[in-house]
């Protein structure tokens, strides 16, 4: 995980940078969310320009920079990789916060939403991650999630790093948080991803082999990146977006 949203995370800036600003959002988005999905949960969690959105577990930043654009929201990262974080500053420059998602130094109800995108399957501390968003957002507030649950048998060199929970497993985390489920939809069943934006994803990615094929952390990052590729494909995963409120 460390050589995915950290070393390689600085990379990722870096050659996003070298192919121009077209490429900046896809390139912080590799992993972490399409247009599709986003949309969906810009519009299903009600976001309005003006509002600020807490993007815990930030990454490089795509997803944030997504929703800026295109709701003219105001984000704020928080990330625990030291990269990642210098990553997102380099190329969107919104407020970052070093931290992890279960600790948040930030203020109670100080957000008017926050979204998680393919981190709460990362992470142990799954309920606590929950509460921390639930604390952070206005009592009215939206809190959105791409999670990936386990639907089948999960190879041994998978699990180190993940933890995916079941579908059953996700609801009562959710229930446990305080939070009811307001909308849910398997990412499977979302509009196909737009030629572009898959094209320039694919040039970030070809850079970076390119330049960083040969170092053990590309090699880290690329092999967890293909095994969630065939996971997803051979059904044993699923990505979930979830929409969620207070209780």
């Amino acid at each position: 995980m460390e050589a995915e949203f950290g070393t390689v995370a600085e990379w990722t800036a870096e050659v996003a940078e070298d192919l121009g600003p077209d490429y900046h959002v896809p390139a912080g988005c590799r992993g972490s969310g399409s247009p599709a999905a986003l949309d969906w949960l810009i519009d299903r969690m009600g976001l309005a320009a003006g509002d600020r959105l807490l993007d815990c577990g930030a990454g490089v930043g795509g997803p944030a920079a997504y929703a800026a654009r295109a709701g003219q929201v105001l984000p704020v990262l928080a990330e625990p990789e030291a990269g990642a974080c210098r990553a997102a500053r380099r190329l969107f420059g919104f407020p970052v916060v070093q931290a992890d998602a279960s600790r948040l130094p930030l203020a109670d109800s100080s957000f008017d939403a926050a979204w998680s995108l393919g981190v709460l399957c990362t992470t142990a501390d799954q309920i606590e991650l929950l509460r921390e968003l639930r604390r952070t957002v206005s009592p009215d507030g939206a809190i959105g999630l791409l999670v990936f649950v386990a639907r089948g048998d999960i190879s041994d060199d998978m699990t180190e790093g993940n933890h995916f929970p079941s579908p059953d497993g996700l609801r009562e985390l959710v229930q446990d948080s305080a939070l009811d489920v307001e909308h849910w939809l398997r990412t499977a069943d979302l509009p196909e991803i737009p030629d572009d934006w898959n094209e320039r994803v694919d040039a970030v990615t070809d850079a970076l082999a390119d330049r960083y094929g040969q170092t053990e952390a590309w090699q880290l990052a690329d092999q967890q990146s293909a095994g969630m590729g065939r996971l997803l494909k051979e059904g044993a995963i699923t990505g979930e977006l979830l929409v969620l409120r207070r209780a």
